[in-house]
């Protein structure tokens, strides 16, 4: 008799961001949320930093984590924009002010790059501010098409959306809206 496993059979992992309103409530609501498609394994602490790009804005808090999914990347992606929507995240600049910010960084070792989704997602070696948490929770790892480790680059690349601060676990970023 083949047993089925009740483990979803994808590893992701997602960059959550947020710079106006309540922004530590609007992650954790998001976090929750992503619960309904996403059996979340590891969550790295929350980071206050420094906008990217487009920088007459306030500061964001980032976070990364790793889950699991039965969604195809594509499902995944139309999960996280629902999500985004329900949030109030409305349409404006890019780069600009959010409610709330859902990306796919990695789909176990997919490399894929269409109209709509490119994975591992084309800036974030480039980007403090998702580097940083994603270093917490898998510093070894090695996406795709890359030749070195996520944790590696964490510790050298600025420039982008730089960490002013490590505030501390989801929880206790609750005082730090």
């Amino acid at each position: 008799m083949h047993r089925q496993s009740s483990t979803p059979p994808h590893i992701v992992y997602l960059a959550l961001g947020a710079n106006l309103g309540d922004r530590s409530a609007s992650l954790r609501t998001a976090v929750e949320r992503l619960r309904d498609a996403v059996a979340v394994e590891r969550m790295s602490s929350v980071y206050e930093t420094e906008p990217a790009y487009l920088l007459d804005q306030p500061h964001f808090l980032n976070m990364a984590l790793r889950g699991r999914t039965t969604l195809d990347p594509h499902a995944l992606l139309a999960f996280l924009k629902r999500i985004e929507r329900d949030l109030g995240r409305a349409a404006g600049p890019r780069y600009g002010p959010r409610t709330i910010d859902l990306d796919i960084l990695l789909y176990d070792s997919l490399a894929l790059a269409t109209a709509q989704l490119t994975i591992p997602h084309p800036r974030m070696a480039e980007r403090p501010f998702v580097l940083a948490p994603l270093a917490e929770i898998a510093p070894e790892l090695v996406p795709p098409g890359w030749n070195r480790s996520i944790g590696a680059l964490a510790e050298v690349v600025r420039g982008n959306g730089d960490v002013l601060v490590r505030i501390g676990d989801l929880i206790g970023a609750q005082n730090n809206t």
